[in-house]
């Protein structure tokens, strides 16, 4: 299915979510209509025990006399976020429409109910008329240089072409558009930057210009403080932030999305290297023993950080649970999950009313039967799943 196709000059498309309803779709596509609904409980973040009044896929003000009462005692959540996710994406490339649904259920299964997808060579905008599928906004395609990044991934041009091609990324994607900054250079045998700053800082700017957001992926410390200092909005992976970058990031308030679960990989991604790239090999290795540092003077320097998981590609979906409790160690429970919720949501929408369910919100949200905040791994088994006001999820 192809995308509406869309010049610069038209600007960005509107990023409406599922709030409609879709009678063209199959039966087994869509979902019975929304019922009225009524959750007593411990709401986060605030923490404050109250009802939640839920009318055609939105919170509202109650109560609501024929609302069905789903649970009188629990905690409720925001719905999960994976802010790098990629859907539509194995370790070959695209794969077809039946894979990248599943691999929207698996998120959805586990409560993940909004993702960025942080590049795909998949078109996947026929999720946005499913009910039953977690809301998606998408960065467009990966940017790399040719042969300096995974096959069959990214649209891989010329730095000459940068521009042009963040041009037809930001008009194919939701606000977003996604850069490789660094991959290995197999002429020196270890990571290096793919862009002049020049050229890096002259896409960013005209992503803006287009009123697109940039993110990066970097592993490297030459990266991202190259792309920092010319304007980006968010870092990926950011294994080499070095104390100035996150100096930087923190004033500018540049984001930091870690995917601590693609982390873990490092070492293996090491061993496979070691004998014909042994300089990258053990850069891979230092970045991941000091990781955990890293990320640590991020989050304490105020740099805004979010979970994502990296799924797609190699790593497997719906372990949005693990790395709210690998975040969580990096400070408490309440940052991991704030991270992975209604920190996240509010990023990524600029909705406020949704960080806390409020009136007006879209009921998407977590039913749990133990306070998460004092055991993270609570999170992994929700008694309910709720997205736009339907229930997904019945454990």
């Amino acid at each position: 299915m192809m995308a509406e196709q869309r010049t610069p000059e038209q600007g960005l498309p509107h990023f409406h979510g599922h709030d409609h309803p879709h009678p063209h779709l199959p039966a087994g596509q869509r979902l019975a209509p929304t019922q009225d609904l009524h959750i007593h409980g411990v709401v986060l973040p605030a923490g404050e025990v109250r009802d939640l009044w839920i009318h055609d896929g939105q919170c509202v003000e109650g109560p609501l006399p024929h609302a069905r009462t789903l649970v009188s005692e629990c905690w409720v959540i925001p719905g999960l976020v994976d802010a790098h996710n990629h859907i539509g994406l194995d370790g070959h490339g695209a794969v077809d429409r039946e894979t990248a649904e599943e691999q929207a259920r698996v998120e959805s299964r586990m409560g993940t109910l909004l993702i960025r997808d942080a590049g795909s060579p998949s078109d996947t905008h026929w999720i946005d008329a499913r009910d039953d599928l977690p809301r998606v906004i998408r960065a467009g395609r990966h940017i790399a240089r040719p042969k300096r990044y995974i096959r069959n991934y990214a649209a891989e041009v010329d730095p000459d072409d940068l521009v042009a091609e963040v041009e037809r990324q930001a008009v194919a994607g939701d606000g977003w558009v996604k850069l490789v900054g660094d991959w290995i250079d197999r002429s020196i045998g270890d990571l290096a930057p793919l862009w002049p700053t020049d050229v890096a800082r002259a896409a960013i700017t005209r992503a803006h210009e287009l009123g697109a957001k940039v993110t990066a992926h970097c592993f490297s410390e030459e990266a991202p403080a190259q792309l920092v200092a010319a304007g980006i909005d968010c870092i990926e992976h950011g294994t080499g932030l070095t104390d100035e970058t996150i100096e930087l990031m923190a004033s500018r308030q540049v984001a930091l999305v870690p995917t601590l679960v693609n982390i873990q990989t490092f070492p293996n991604i090491a061993a496979r290297a070691e004998a014909r790239y042994p300089v990258y090999a053990a850069r891979m290795r230092s970045l991941y023993h000091r990781h955990v540092e890293t990320v640590g003077k991020a989050v304490d320097a105020g740099v805004p950080v979010y979970a994502g998981t990296d799924a797609g590609g190699t790593i497997a979906h719906g372990q949005i649970p693990t790395e709210i409790r690998l975040l969580s160690q990096l400070r408490d429970p309440l940052f991991g999950l704030g991270a992975a919720s209604w920190r996240a949501r509010s990023w990524l929408t600029g909705d406020q009313a949704a960080a806390g369910l409020g009136v007006g919100a879209a009921a998407d949200l977590l039913v749990l039967d133990a306070d998460p905040r004092r055991d993270v791994r609570a999170i992994a088994h929700p008694t309910f799943v709720v997205l736009r006001g339907r229930v997904l999820r019945d454990r």
